[in-house]
């Protein structure tokens, strides 16, 4: 298959129901938006793929009203039945996973095989929700007063905001509102206005299940201007939970904009992931995990592998065995079968990484391979760069920033506790790993005096969370979780209840305040 003929294949798309100027906003209905048009493009041969019409402030205000309206009504309903919704939600996922696969590879850019695991992610964590809609577990406590009884429990919340980005632009959504549906909440999504369609084609397929119920409001969708449907959104107190995904920068202002009204984060922001390579590691499997951090989806993952800290005795080895497999990354249409690396967002993405390796040369950083525009052959047009090696230092303010592409830092560390103290000398605090046969070594940095990050692993990559584990990270990756574990506590509002079954009215803390 080449790249033109995969390129010029866009069947699947009628299948999605997206052919013709779609509308941005859904609120159980689609609604005829006043926004402007939005034309989509492909990044992969800069081929227009779709026009939406975006949803204004207008718009918005329905949406988020029918978000609301529907909360009050879905609330009502037994976990276990909105979890069964969720289940047949995931059932739709897994009947359209082939076209929403090629989708998110067309619109976004990654990779055939990676467009079809995101989707796969989007039907795991409903499979794990509908598991934990019986599963919400309180606490019973005994209380000091006598004939008293103490519990805690978990209630829905509200309308749960969702500000997706564009590198994965159906999972996010799907780790967010299939744990936001089963805990009673109803989700009001505002998609990148980078990948509008994929975000449309996800609300069509679970709305096939919801709308017949009367609760397709409880996935809204309202795809717009940043600036005016994304404000709005952040200073909305109908969204008393905003769960934001995108760079530090975005991060900060979101977190500003909800303290202004008491509002909750959950902040899933950049990474500048470090994968360490001991002299005892399995060298060849550590340098096949950093090459798919690094290189998978153009390095345009939250987890994707920016810096490798690599012990002086074995670096050579290590940067000899990249190259050779870097040589082999086969660059080119996101839907041809033989490519491993397709284009990145925008040609703003490719220069933004390109200024990053002119910033590398000026403070004395060796380019070890590629780092330059690329075009593939039937592609013309497309946002392409060759992926990049380069030597740098740490402290280097390049080093510290993370750069979104494919560009990767080898620097050379003394031992375990010179990685450890140069992994942790960055702001962000995303996802982490150790390449070492030594368990002392790999318990020391799965431990507190280790890794500072919300994910730390050993003996494979930065890249590749599971949905059964809590997904994030500390410092300025914004400390939220989603997706496994008890995240399902973000989406709800704790409960504390004592209850007197006694005839008397003893007060906590031994207090006397009693009058004749």
């Amino acid at each position: 298959m080449t790249p033109t003929a995969t390129s010029s294949d866009l069947s699947f798309l009628k299948e999605l129901g997206l052919e013709g100027e779609q509308a941005g906003a859904y609120c159980g209905e689609w609604l005829s938006c006043s926004g402007s048009i939005l034309d989509v493009y492909a990044p992969a041969t800069g081929e227009k793929i779709g026009t939406v019409k975006q949803a204004d402030a207008g718009d918005y205000e329905k949406v988020a009203a029918a978000a609301h309206d529907a909360f009050l009504r879905w609330r009502e309903l037994p976990a276990p039945l909105r979890g069964e919704y969720v289940r047949q939600i995931g059932e739709q996922l897994r009947k359209y996973k082939e076209p929403l696969g090629k989708l998110v590879s067309l619109e976004m850019g990654k990779i055939y095989q990676e467009g079809l695991g995101e989707v796969q992610e989007a039907i795991d964590i409903c499979d794990f929700a509908v598991g934990q809609s019986r599963m919400m577990y309180g606490l019973s406590m005994h209380s000091e007063r006598p004939q008293h009884a103490m519990r805690e429990q978990w209630h829905p919340l509200g309308v749960v905001g969702v500000i997706s980005a564009f590198n994965f632009p159906s999972a996010v959504w799907a780790w967010n509102s299939a744990l936001a549906l089963i805990c009673g909440d109803s989700c009001l999504w505002k998609p990148s206005s980078k990948t509008p369609l994929t975000a449309i084609a996800m609300t069509k397929v679970a709305a096939k299940v919801l709308e017949p119920v009367g609760f397709g409001a409880v996935i809204s969708l309202a795809a717009g201007r940043g600036s005016e449907v994304g404000e709005l959104l952040l200073s909305d107190k109908r969204a008393p939970l905003i769960s934001a995904t995108g760079s530090c920068a975005m991060g900060k202002r979101v977190a500003e904009k909800l303290a202004q009204r008491y509002g909750r984060a959950i902040l899933e922001l950049g990474g500048n992931n470090a994968v360490v390579v001991l002299e005892d590691a399995d060298l060849e499997m550590a340098c096949r995990a950093i090459m798919f951090g690094a290189v998978g989806t153009a390095g345009q993952r939250c987890t994707s592998t920016r810096r490798v800290l690599v012990q002086k005795s074995v670096r050579d080895q290590v940067v000899n065995r990249l190259l050779e497999l870097y040589s082999k990354v086969n660059i080119g249409h996101p839907l041809d079968p033989n490519t491993l690396m397709g284009p990145m967002i925008d040609d703003g993405a490719v220069q933004d990484t390109l200024d990053s390796i002119e910033k590398v040369k000026e403070m004395g950083g060796e380019i070890l391979c590629g780092g330059e525009r690329y075009q593939p052959e039937g592609c013309e047009g497309g946002s392409y760069m060759t992926p990049c090696i380069a030597t740098a230092q740490n402290e280097w303010q390049v080093v510290q920033d993370e750069t979104f592409g494919p560009l990767l830092y080898i620097i050379e560390v003394d031992d375990l506790d010179d990685a450890i103290a140069k992994h942790n000398d960055v702001p962000q605090g995303l996802s982490s790993a150790i390449f070492t046969m030594n368990m002392q070594h790999a318990e020391r940095f799965l431990s507190a005096i280790g890794s500072d990050c919300g994910i730390a692993n050993v003996n494979i990559g930065t890249s590749g969370a599971e949905i059964g584990g809590a997904f994030g990270g500390e410092k300025e990756t914004g400390g939220g979780r989603e997706s496994g574990s008890d995240s399902w506590k973000a989406y709800m509002r704790r409960q504390t209840n004592t209850v007197n079954w006694s005839s008397e009215l003893p007060l906590a803390q031994g207090i006397s305040f009693d009058v004749d």
